[in-house]
């Protein structure tokens, strides 16, 4: 009876959240003081306990990091660098948009905000260059997902704090090479489907249409700031992967220097910071610990392990995770389904790390949905006449990737 009330619980905060568009973070903890008390005899002090504080830090580092990256126009001089280069060649417009999506969103940007960035200035140069919308927005939510899972990355600290909650450690370093490698395979797989034979024959191009903007960004000088902020990333990707170093007290530690060398930019740094994730991980992992403490994430847990083979319940989990979050949020699946995995991966029946990856690459992939935040960007910045066709095109390319990433990833990572 105390499952289906949990899983009820759950099934409402999705349906309310999404159906009255309210932080589903929000939602999560109000369900989880209700259930909490009402249900399962737990305090109010029990419940707050739950609320993750280590990944607090770690979002809160790596987004204000990135805020100050954007204020202090570092972002701008990447961005505009990297356009700059293509001077014509219309074959790198959707690589030189992936690489950029995958170096914003691997500093520590939320997805969302990548996508904000970049999808305006990546269609209007599909427009200029008469290059499918789809292939170069579809480019930049694949490099968002390539990016997503660096170890300085939102989609990793997210996902990492799950695991450390369960007692698993991973190692970030593969993760982020086999996402990076599968990004790679699935945006050249929408290459070639989508025109990038066509644009290889064109070959260069004149471009007579640069924007005075886009010249003003190119020519921007690598001031102190930009230099310092640069200088700071790295050294937090060293800090991670070579000591072993806290990535949220790096980051945050690198955010406050930057204030304080460069205090002109702090306040709109701090507005970037992304609060309405952090109450939605923190509502839903709280949600999630009433659960743990009542026992249910144990038997729903051994339920799902107890399906057929330790391979068709991994399969299904990955399912799950590509269905779920084609329309829902992908920070919260990672969240949910992490803790059901467990007896899978606590008892060695699969590869913790293989199916990591798979979980990573199976949820992430359908952000290509015109439902989510990406895909819905792609279609609203696309001119008029070619709108409906790209709607139709993303959604033909999402719901192939609800059931071909969940399949291959499990074959690829877990099986093979």
């Amino acid at each position: 009876m105390n499952e289906i009330v949990a899983v009820s619980g759950l099934v409402i905060t999705f349906a309310l959240a999404m159906w009255r568009k309210i932080n589903m973070g929000a939602v999560a903890l109000v369900v989880a003081f209700i259930l909490g008390t009402a249900v399962f005899g737990q305090s109010a002090k029990d419940i707050a306990a739950g609320f993750p504080g280590s990944l607090l830090i770690t979002l809160l580092g790596v987004t204000y990091l990135f805020g100050m990256a954007r204020a202090n126009g570092t972002i701008d001089q990447i961005v505009g660098r990297a356009v700059g280069a293509v001077r014509g060649r219309v074959a790198l417009v959707p690589w030189v948009f992936f690489l950029l999506a995958a170096i914003i969103t691997g500093s520590g940007a939320l997805s969302a905000a990548t996508n904000a960035i970049l999808v305006p200035v990546g269609l209007a140069f599909a427009q200029r260059y008469r290059i499918s919308p789809l292939l170069v927005g579809l480019s930049i939510i694949n490099g968002t997902n390539a990016g997503g899972f660096s170890p300085i990355a939102v989609y990793y600290s997210i996902v990492k704090g799950v695991l450390d909650k369960i007692g698993i450690t991973v190692d970030p370093g593969p993760i982020f090479l086999w996402t990076f490698v599968a990004n790679v395979i699935i945006n050249l797989v929408a290459f070639l489907i989508l025109g990038g034979p066509a644009l290889l024959r064109r070959g260069q191009e004149a471009d007579s249409e640069r924007s005075a903007s886009g010249n003003a960004v190119q020519a921007a000088p690598w001031d102190a700031q930009k230099i310092t902020t640069v200088v700071l990333m790295l050294g937090i990707l060293v800090g991670a992967l070579g000591f072993k170093l806290d990535v949220g007290f790096l980051a945050l530690g690198a955010a406050v220097l930057l204030s304080a060398l460069f205090p002109q930019h702090a306040k709109e740094a701090m507005g970037q910071v992304g609060w309405g994730v952090i109450l939605l991980i923190g509502g839903i992992v709280t949600y999630i610990s009433v659960l743990e403490n009542a026992g249910i994430i144990d038997d729903l847990a051994n339920s799902v392990a107890g399906i057929g083979t330790p391979l068709l319940a991994a399969l299904l989990m990955l399912l799950v995770a590509g269905l779920v979050s084609a329309f829902a949020s992908t920070n919260a699946m990672f969240v949910v389904l992490v803790p059901l995995a467990a007896p899978l991966l606590t008892t060695g029946l699969v590869d913790v790390l293989g199916f990591v990856i798979a979980l990573c690459v199976a949820a992430s992939a359908v952000d290509s949905s015109p439902f989510s935040t990406g895909g819905a960007l792609v279609v609203a910045n696309t001119e008029e006449k070619l709108q409906d066709k790209t709607f139709k095109g993303m959604m033909a390319w999402g719901m192939c990737m609800i059931v071909a990433a969940p399949v291959l990833a499990w074959l690829a990572f877990i099986v093979l």
